[in-house]
């Protein structure tokens, strides 16, 4: 199974001087956990949720929040993303990419064209849906 066949392609991207409350509004208003960080054509890194919420305070958006906890989302995505992401292209098989979730410790893999160009993101959520969706068509065949 290639990973073209399992990615999404529908990638939701920031640029490197992006502040930090674009990127919470993102992560609010949709179901991503993962962000490319794309800058003229170029993929520069990825964000996730989990660095934004190393790197904002705890206190924004709460009744004891203060203008030093507001500031920290001004801070830039380039402040906090992880650079030079592992990636793949869309020929890769699904072990491939497995091998690349578990020795890097990646719960996101950037899909990239032959050009560099961004083809999809592929997280382990979608390997996971797509290997159940071919069980399930393998016993319907078997029906």
């Amino acid at each position: 199974m290639k990973v073209g066949k399992m990615m999404s392609a529908n990638v939701v991207h920031v640029g490197l001087d992006d502040p930090l409350h674009k990127v919470k509004a993102i992560f609010e208003r949709t179901k991503f956990h993962h962000l490319l960080v794309i800058q003229s054509g170029k993929l520069w890194g990825v964000v996730s949720d989990r660095d934004l919420l190393k790197s904002v305070s705890p206190n924004v958006g709460t009744i004891t929040e203060t203008l030093r906890d507001v500031a920290s989302l001004n801070k830039k995505v380039h402040q906090i993303m992880t650079r030079k992401p592992i990636t793949l292209s869309p020929d890769a098989d699904v072990h491939e990419a497995i091998h690349v979730f578990n020795e890097y410790n990646v719960s996101c893999i950037p899909i990239l064209n032959i050009d560099g160009s961004v083809a999809g993101i592929l997280s382990w959520r979608d390997v996971f849906k797509a290997l159940e969706a071919y069980q399930l068509k393998k016993r319907q065949n078997k029906e």
